[in-house]
Order: structure tokens, then sequence, then C-alpha cells
């Protein structure tokens, strides 16, 4: 992996990347900006799905008082705020909890509402198999039959105290040069807020990765960001691929598959953001001391 000697990434363990001819999935990308949205609700909200393997991620605009309810969930489920303007409330359980700013909030199994208060951006993160959501990701045909190098999702330890709402505001987590990002997990998924980028990054001091079995969910929250994408060469040319430069706007989704070689360039004039996700939770990013901020209640396996 090509990490700099200063970035927190370049501690963690490597493994040999998979050389058999298995097919590597394409990349997939979505941009909120130019397709239109999966659903509108009756007061005009709007929402557009996206999925990976081990997750589906649903992107609302949502107008003030826009109601957003679930019924009888299996699962736990994320809600994502990914601005410092946005603002939610959320009920479960008998309970209730708000949020305002960057953050998330962990909602428990059963039923649930979210409330946007005033108009608000909000991203929910649902595992596939949650009632009505993976057939309406735009890209669903895409996971009609599961990607053979993507490692199956197992749900993590339940958290230490039992299932109820649980609220991590970032706004007031400082930089550690010992630690990647601000790092929050759950029993099925992994959210990585990425500090944001002032102007575009270095092209000179990128770090071009893969990861063996896991797909990567790039979701960009400000800014532009060039999404460099190599496809490994197996031994049948027949699947070799081109490399991708795809550049896009905010809000919009990439979908970074194993064992491609990537990594993302901001490109915008000013403020750049990127939030990672991740289905499982990463081992390697779990195994660091002091990177997932709310280990003490997600216990790893």
């Amino acid at each position: 992996m090509a990490f700099a000697s200063t970035d927190p990434r370049s501690q963690l363990a490597t493994a040999d990347r998979p050389t058999g001819d298995e097919g590597i999935a394409a990349p997939e990308f979505a941009d909120f900006t130019t397709t239109a949205p999966t659903e509108v609700s009756d007061l005009g909200s709007r929402t557009w799905y996206v999925r990976a393997q081990n997750v589906v991620l649903a992107y609302t605009e949502a107008v003030a008082g826009e109601v957003l309810p679930r019924t009888g969930d299996p699962d736990e489920y994320v809600v994502l705020l990914p601005h410092e303007t946005s603002a939610v409330r959320a009920r479960a359980g008998g309970a209730e909890v708000e949020l305002s700013g960057q953050g998330l909030i962990v909602v428990p199994p059963g039923d649930s509402e979210v409330v946007a208060v005033g108009a608000t951006h909000l991203v929910r993160l649902f595992r596939p198999d949650a009632p009505g959501v993976a057939e309406r990701a735009v890209n669903a045909a895409s996971y009609a039959e599961p990607h053979p190098r993507v490692a199956v999702a197992d749900r993590w330890p339940a958290p230490v105290d039992g299932d109820r709402l649980r609220v991590y505001p970032v706004g007031g987590i400082e930089r550690a040069p010992d630690r990647f990002g601000r790092i929050f997990r759950t029993r099925s998924f992994m959210v990585n807020f990425l500090y944001p980028h002032h102007g575009p990054r270095d092209p000179e001091k990128l770090s071009p990765h893969h990861h063996d079995d896991f797909e990567q969910v790039s979701l960009a929250v400000r800014g532009e960001f060039t999404h460099h994408i190599r496809t490994p060469w197996t031994t049948a040319r027949s699947r070799w691929r081109e490399d991708v430069h795809e550049t896009l706007p905010s809000p919009s989704v990439a979908v970074i598959p194993p064992p491609t070689v990537h990594t993302s360039e901001a490109v915008g004039a000013g403020l750049n953001q990127l939030v990672d996700i991740f289905a499982p939770p990463r081992r390697d990013f779990s195994a660091k001391p002091g990177w997932v901020l709310n280990a003490d209640e997600y216990p790893a396996p």
C-alpha cells in the first residue's frame, strides 16, 4: 500500500492481493446532483438509494417536518448527518434523541422514525435484508448475484449495554496524529468522518491502496473528488479494464470493489470532505487502539 509515513494507515498490517481469475466487479458511481431521486415524498423530500453488497445507502434532501418511519426492522440502522446545518430528531423504543451538526445516530431494531428539524440533508445506512430498501437502489441489478470477491457480512457482537438510540456528534473531535479520521462502528457498519480538506489535494501525495475482500463506499458530502481506480490484471485478458478517473461533485457516492487499487483526490477549490463507509466493520481499523471512538460500546469479535 502506498501511504506516506505520516499517514496513520501506514501502520496497518497488509495482506497479499488475491491472484485468482474470479471476476473483479466494476466500480459504481451515483451523482445525486444529476440523477432523478428514487422517491419524492408528499411533502417534497427527495431520496436517492444506492447500494454495495452489504449496505444500502439512502440519501435524503428533507423538507422541514418530514417524517421517515420504519416498522419492524430486525436490525439497527444508522443515520448520518453530513453537514453542520443538518438536524434531526429520532424516536425508537419509547425514547427520543436529537442531533444537530455532523454526526451519526444508531437506531435500534423495531419501530422508529426520523424527523427532519428544518430543511436538512441526512443519510441512512441499512443492511440489504432490511425490508423494502435493497430493491430501491439505482444499481440493484449489479447485485442480483453476490460479488465473489466480497466477504459475507456477519453481524459483529451486540452492544454491551443492549439496543438503544445512540448519538455521536463529531464536530468537537479534534485531529490526532496517530488516528485516521473519526471512526465509529456498529454491528454491521463502520463509518469514518474524514476531516475536511481545504482546496485540491497535492497530486504528488496521493495514497493508492487496495482492500482484499471488502468494498469501500465513499460518500462525498462537500466539494469535488476524482476517484482513481485501477483493476488488477487477472489471467483472463477479456476481464481487464482501463483505469477509471471519475470526477464527481457532492453529494455523490463511489462504490469501490476489492481488490482494485484506488485513491480519492480532492479537486474542489473550497472545502472537500468524504465520509467512508464499510460493511462489515474493518478488522484492521478495529485492531488499532483508539481509532474506533465507540469501541467500548461495540466490542469486536
